[in-house]
């Protein structure tokens, strides 16, 4: 077993993240929102990722779609689709990304 332990970064801003582990074709990501109003700015990446919503209440846009997210909750954003969150309850994300998300190490 190859356990990694990887340093939280942002701590001091309102959505520090973590790695939580990685190789080449996968990368396992924890997003912290600690205050209400918190964004994860629209951005878009060539990375497939999954989010799982593990604590606390999002609204997501993904494309032209917004919808509200809650704990439990996860779905796949594709490819390069232009995507971000506004944070409605503090708590935590959960992201796969596949490949790597190489400018996170």
């Amino acid at each position: 077993m190859h356990v990694k332990s990887f340093p939280v970064v942002g701590e001091d801003t309102a959505t520090p993240r973590q790695v939580l582990a990685d190789s080449p074709e996968l990368m396992v990501v924890a997003f912290q929102f600690k205050e209400v109003g918190a964004e994860g700015a629209l951005h878009n990446h060539p990375h497939v990722q999954s989010t799982f919503v593990k604590e606390g209440r999002f609204r997501f846009t993904i494309g032209e779609d917004s919808f509200e997210v809650g704990p439990g909750d996860s779905f796949v954003i594709p490819s390069q689709a232009i995507h971000g969150c506004v944070c409605l309850e503090p708590g935590t994300l959960i992201d796969c990304f596949t490949p790597r998300r190489d400018d996170f190490l």
